[in-house]
């Protein structure tokens, strides 16, 4: 048995998961897109068609909460990610800005656990009508509120700092523009919020609390899914660059990356249809402390990326094709273990 296991590492390096897991479903839902913890026992969860509801994840009540967030559920756009953070709701959400058109845009409110009066802090420009690849992710490093603002399906929109859709943006937790974004440091042609440039369609975005680095996952074409880290000022190069992948139609894009645009930490060709991650710390899986966890729609999978070297970064397949397409990961803040939105419902990722 033990020749066999290491048999099983040599030829298939990636595939092989010695952490035997439990599934256990938590409650159903109606196509969740983002959960976030407001306490040990209870977790906000935003869905697609416009409801947020807040689950108590030991008795498994739910309750919905009334918000006037002026939403468009169009394609792939609707209610997108929610974050808590210090008693107040940051959500980005398919903004209706009239005549089908809209926009990625972000809105804060204080916590109420039955009403949410939502005042935007952010507008993508310009609205498009399209309901294709609006991202988006968020992520509060100290008093800054970082966000992924897909390019609408419109290509070449992600190398106009111009316009917000294809970038990272930056704002400060209140709305207000940082003082040190690249706008004021030698960019002066970009937007006051982009960080950076060049994205397609980012569902991936978090903190690593070991390196205080944000990293995001990149959903590609046909192939050029993509990990990496978020670096001011920069550009990752879309649709330049096609990281290895080709447009739908079987057309190549463009090499998979040149001098001059930021180099991903992982590519993924063909596509894996990356969605959420995050940088794993926690006790139940203790020995994952510090590695990404990129979740997959389209094999249903979660990838775990040891990365500390970029020279060689290793991947293992956790598991795949278990409980469906996953949209969300989260990690408990207390025991550590993993909490995943995937096929319509709430599920609990533990040890065996």
């Amino acid at each position: 048995m033990k020749i066999l296991f290491i048999l099983l590492i040599f030829i298939f390096p990636n595939i092989v998961n010695a952490v035997n897991l439990n599934f256990k479903q938590v409650v159903d839902l109606n196509d969740p897109w983002s959960l976030t913890f407001i306490n040990d026992n209870e977790i906000l969860v935003s869905e697609k068609s416009g409801f947020i509801k807040l689950v108590n994840i030991k008795n498994k009540n739910i309750n919905l909460i009334n918000h006037n967030l002026n939403f468009l559920e169009h394609g792939q756009g609707g209610l997108l990610d929610v974050l808590f953070n210090n008693n107040f709701v940051y959500i980005a959400y398919t903004e209706n800005r009239g005549n089908w058109k809209t926009s990625t845009s972000i809105a804060k409110a204080e916590f109420n656990d039955k009403n949410l009066i939502f005042k935007n802090i952010f507008q993508a420009n310009p609205p498009i009508d399209s309901g294709y690849h609006f991202g988006s992710r968020l992520a509060i490093k100290d008093n800054y509120l970082f966000a992924s603002a897909g390019e609408r399906g419109q290509g070449m929109i992600a190398q106009d700092p111009t316009k917000h859709p294809g970038s990272i943006i930056r704002i400060n937790i209140d709305g207000s523009i940082p003082k040190d974004n690249p706008k004021f440091e030698g960019k002066s042609n970009w937007l006051p919020e982009i960080y950076q440039i060049g994205i397609r369609n980012p569902q991936g975005l978090t903190l690593s609390p070991f390196d205080g680095k944000i990293y995001m996952s990149n959903h590609g074409a046909k192939g050029g899914d993509w990990f990496g880290e978020a670096k001011k000022g920069e550009n990752y190069g879309w649709k330049i660059l096609g990281w290895g992948g080709k447009n739908y139609s079987g057309i190549p894009i463009g090499p998979k990356w040149k001098p001059g645009f930021t180099k991903a930490i992982q590519y993924w060709v063909p596509s894996i249809a990356t969605s959420a991650i995050t940088i794993y710390k926690g006790k139940e899986f203790n020995e994952w402390n510090g590695h990404a966890l990129i979740t997959s729609l389209k094999d249903q999978s979660i990838r775990k990326l040891i990365f500390n070297d970029l020279s060689n970064v290793r991947e293992e397949i956790i598991f795949k094709g278990q409980i469906g397409r996953i949209r969300d990961i989260q990690v408990h803040p207390n025991d550590g273990k993993i909490y995943l939105l995937a096929g319509n419902k709430l599920w609990l990722m533990e040890k065996n």
